[in-house]
């Protein structure tokens, strides 16, 4: 049954729903009571870095969780899935597979036939069906601002062109809540995607099979609201809200970290 809780995670309030979060089972423990942790696995979406997730990880780790957060290389959907695929082939026993935005198609994908992974945490992603694509979910409902407009494109290689977002979109589009300095530093060191893969489509979704957490973010530019409701109730997932822009685990690192721990437990 799928857990619907909104909440206004801003100051306080997000230390109140965090700790909301992690209260049910705070003693609880994994792999039918042995007591291990299972490995955390962070997949960074574009425009962005797996330094996105520090502070989500560092919660993590000190409560003992073993993480790792690999760079996406945001090449294409079947080769950043084959990718992560291979990373979570090395890791052995339980893995929690949690992503951000455009990782989202790429766990949705890498998680597929990997009995090891045990749950799916999306965190403001992209949670496709088979043969559904980001822009068709990006523009499934109204609302998002990263538009053509908004992007700059710069060609890599011969007809291929990378997508940065521009720096006066930058900060109100994809992170609307954090310091303008912030979000300068972010812009910066911004890794762009190919804009292929705006429009390849998603294979056989790891979701219907694996159990799945949401966190929307509620007042996310990127990918509508809307749209990121639309994909958790279809999968059946475990959705809570946060009242965020697109990087939720930037402006709300501890209830992201307690989300990821309900579902690890």
């Amino acid at each position: 049954m799928t857990t619907t809780r909104r909440g206004l995670l801003a100051g306080s309030a997000a230390v109140v729903v965090g700790a909301a979060l992690d209260a049910p089972a705070a003693q609880a423990h994994t792999g039918g009571g042995s007591g291990r942790k299972p490995t955390v696995v962070l997949v960074h979406g574009a425009f962005a870095d797996a330094s996105g997730w520090n502070g989500v990880a560092s919660r993590l780790i000190r409560d003992g969780y073993p993480v790792i957060a690999p760079a996406n290389p945001l090449r294409s959907v079947a080769s950043d899935s084959a990718y992560l695929s291979g990373i979570l082939a090395t890791i052995s026993g339980p893995i929690v597979l949690v992503a951000h935005s455009y990782g989202g198609i790429v766990i949705t994908n890498a998680a597929t036939g990997n009995p090891n992974v045990k749950a799916l945490v999306y965190v403001a992603a992209f949670m496709p069906d088979q043969g559904e694509t980001l822009l068709g979910l990006q523009t499934k409902y109204p609302g998002s601002r990263l538009s053509e407009a908004a992007l700059d494109f710069r060609p890599y290689g011969e007809g291929l062109v990378d997508g940065y977002i521009k720096k006066e979109f930058f900060h109100d589009v994809f992170a609307g809540d954090l310091p303008r300095s912030t979000a300068e530093l972010m812009w910066a060191g911004q890794r762009p995607a190919d804009v292929r893969t705006l429009g390849e489509p998603s294979g056989a979704p790891a979701w219907k099979t694996v159990p799945s957490w949401y966190l929307v973010g509620g007042d996310d530019q990127v990918l509508p609201p809307a749209a990121q409701r639309f994909m958790a109730r279809r999968a059946g997932a475990h959705t809570f809200e946060a009242d965020t822009s697109h990087v939720a685990m930037i402006a709300q690192p501890a209830a992201t970290a307690a989300l990821i721990k309900r579902a690890a437990r």
